[in-house]
């Protein structure tokens, strides 16, 4: 009985010394060894034990990581890729702009040269068909006229070139009286017909000296400008050590505008100077008919005086 209790008590002893020790290496054990979540795998503990389905795991996301890297590399290349430049608007105003101010001065003056041709097309028109229609109606209204005196009252005071030829006639004759001589009265009349009608083509022939210049010398300044243009154009790509077409084109297309617009003042002043010279040739003819009509109207005069003088003398 005594032995019992002695017993039970040495068990319950050695029990709670075993607890007390337990309870101290287990909370060593915690401490010392964290989780293993926490710790993190070792590539020889990977590549030791591998799992069978790690190759699963880590198979799937391997095409959506090659595609990220793909679009990084390519982000990457578009950030250090170099920006071309960007072409600017060539547009006639533009380039004149943007051009040297050789290239300027020529446009300028190829421009105003443009100008003058125009206003020379313009002037020279109208005065052409209005000397035109003057002599042609002088010419009819004088058709049926058998005298100087009434060819002149025919044309009333008007001037012009067939008036012209008229006074000079009555001049000549009146000058010449007294002379028995008609050729020689006839011969300086015609002097005097030919003086008028020689001012008269330097007058109406006034501007085309422009016309011919301009057609002559705008293509030579044209080229004279777009041989500076390019040769600024060459030394621009040399400074800029490019080769690049949105470098070069601007440069080289203001240089051509310059040859544009010289051909654009000259083919046009070409052109109206043949249409002028063969419109002034029309109406130097015609400058000619009033002249052969003026010295036929002195002849008349000139035989119907002598014819008066004949007919008193052989009445006396």
């Amino acid at each position: 009985m005594k032995t019992t209790p002695f017993r039970a008590s040495f068990a319950a002893t050695v029990m709670i010394a075993v607890i007390a020790l337990a309870v101290p290496v287990s909370a060593q054990q915690q401490t010392a060894t964290p989780p293993a979540a926490s710790q993190p795998a070792t590539p020889a503990a990977a590549t030791a034990a591998p799992s069978p389905v790690a190759p699963a795991a880590t198979a799937a996301p391997a095409a959506p990581a090659s595609e990220a890297a793909s679009a990084d590399a390519s982000r990457a290349q578009k950030s250090t890729a170099p920006v071309m430049p960007v072409m600017k608007e060539l547009s006639p105003w533009v380039m004149f702009m943007s051009a040297d101010i050789i290239v300027k001065a020529v446009m300028i003056g190829l421009a105003f040269a443009s100008l003058v041709t125009w206003t020379v097309f313009i002037a020279k028109s109208i005065e052409l068909t209005l000397a035109q229609g003057r002599l042609r109606s002088a010419l009819k209204k004088i058709a049926d006229a058998r005298s100087l005196a009434e060819a002149q009252f025919a044309l009333g005071a008007k001037e012009g070139i067939l008036p012209s030829f008229l006074a000079a006639a009555l001049r000549e004759a009146r000058a010449s009286a007294g002379i028995s001589s008609d050729a020689g009265i006839k011969e300086r009349a015609a002097s005097s017909f030919a003086e008028i009608a020689r001012a008269e083509s330097r007058r109406i022939r006034i501007g085309m000296g422009v016309l011919a210049t301009i057609g002559a010398t705008s293509p030579f300044v044209g080229l004279f400008g777009t041989v500076w243009g390019i040769m600024n154009s060459f030394i621009g790509i040399s400074k800029s050590q490019t080769t690049n077409l949105a470098v070069v084109a601007p440069g080289i297309a203001e240089a051509l505008l310059a040859t544009a617009i010289g051909l654009v003042a000259a083919i046009p002043a070409v052109i109206i100077y043949n249409h002028f010279a063969r419109m002034t040739k029309g109406y130097l003819e015609l400058v000619s008919r009033a002249s052969g009509a003026a010295a036929r109207l002195l002849s008349r005069d000139l035989d119907r005086s002598h014819g008066s003088v004949h007919s008193r003398a052989a009445a006396e």
